[in-house]
């Protein structure tokens, strides 16, 4: 294993534990887990490997094996910079909870294709600093103090979804997430018995106007939440009344929330029936309402989305925060070829670089490796 392979070579020593913590792709119920909805992601089979030895001393250690270079030392985690600050928020929120600790860290999550490789770095340093301090944490503990080194340390507000899918998911499985109650289950998703394949199209473009645009969008909500007197907007049940006293991005906001909840609601109803085939139309929706009503797609997101329908996909859509990143299709085995013809062919025309195809298979969330 390479990562033990550089740790020993950086440190000098075997690391105490290894870690495997996942990306996720987000089948649907985008920009509704910070307003105490309803989520389906799941794990998929690339991510970020941590091997860790605790410290006697309070110093952070660091390596990236993508980052290349020599260890970073940390003398407190409040000192780290750029990708650093995700491992380092764990151990600074958990704060006299643990001491020091020497990383090495490994990753195969695509870069820049909105898989949230972020969470995945954040959940295999919980679980390994779990381990070899005696914590005891639960996997939902381990995906909230995750979340709490993003939001408190790193300060991107994300909700729960990332870090429980990294934590929580099964293979095979997609994750039904409450993200009020943090109640879940895993829902069978074989793609493969109904003869589907979910494809990733990563556009390979990231849009520097996605920067505060995720903030405004959670702050859109609350303040629409607070208008409407309800404590999430989860909690809006008459959406024809609720968007008669709102204007502007609050009333948009809140039309993409309340009808993205029924929409998870309507594919757990289609996967348990066994028609899996038959989400697609939820999957073209959800797009929709999140370039219409959200706003947060690109025009590299929906062109990849249009030309995989036109190409045959019996769905697709925007997945993850928006603003670049991946797009999903649901495409039948003997159409895939065609799908990914049909959206390099729409790029090509407008002078875009080729997209980058990945099969989303679901896969286990965290496991220790060593």
């Amino acid at each position: 294993m390479r990562v033990v392979e550089a740790f020993r070579e950086a440190y000098g020593a075997e690391p105490r534990t290894v870690w495997h913590a996942p990306g996720r792709v987000n089948l649907i119920g985008e920009h509704t887990d910070y307003n105490d909805g309803f989520v389906l992601p799941f794990a998929v089979p690339w991510g970020v490997t941590v091997a860790l030895s605790p410290r006697e001393d309070t110093t952070i250690r660091l390596l990236s094996l993508q980052a290349g270079g020599a260890p970073i030392t940390l003398a407190t985690p409040e000192a780290a910079e750029g990708w650093a600050r995700y491992a380092a928020g764990v151990p600074a929120v958990l704060g006299a909870r643990v001491r020091g600790a020497d990383l090495a860290v490994d990753g195969d999550v695509p870069q820049g294709a909105g898989l949230s490789s972020s969470a995945a770095l954040e959940v295999a340093v919980a679980r390994a600093l779990d381990e070899v301090y005696g914590l005891g944490q639960t996997p939902m503990e381990i995906a909230l103090l995750a979340q709490r080194a993003e939001n408190e340390f790193v300060g991107m507000p994300c909700g729960i979804m990332d870090q429980a899918a990294a934590t929580l998911s099964r293979a095979g499985h997609a994750l039904f997430l409450d993200c009020r109650s943090l109640g879940f289950r895993n829902v069978p998703l074989d793609l493969a018995a109904h003869g589907l394949r979910l494809l990733i199209i990563d556009t390979r473009v990231h849009h520097e106007l996605a920067d505060g645009q995720y903030a405004k969008r959670r702050a859109d909500c609350e303040s629409a939440a607070g208008k409407l007197g309800v404590a999430a907007l989860r909690d809006v049940v008459d959406l024809p009344a609720a968007l008669s006293v709102l204007q502007g991005d609050e009333r948009k906001r809140v039309q993409h929330v309340v009808t993205e909840n029924h929409r998870v609601e309507a594919v757990i109803g289609l996967l348990r029936a066994g028609a899996v085939a038959e989400i697609g139309g939820l999957l073209n929706a959800s797009h929709l309402s999140l370039r219409d009503q959200y706003e947060v797609s690109v025009p590299e997101l929906d062109v990849a989305v249009e030309a995989a329908i036109r190409g045959g996909a019996r769905g697709a859509r925007m997945t993850g925060g928006g603003f670049g990143g991946s797009a999903i299709a649901l495409v039948a085995e003997e159409r895939v070829q065609r799908v990914q013809d049909a959206v390099s062919a729409a790029y090509a025309e407008r002078g875009w670089r080729e997209p980058r195809y990945l099969p989303a298979v679901p896969a286990d969330g965290a496991r220790k490796l060593a």
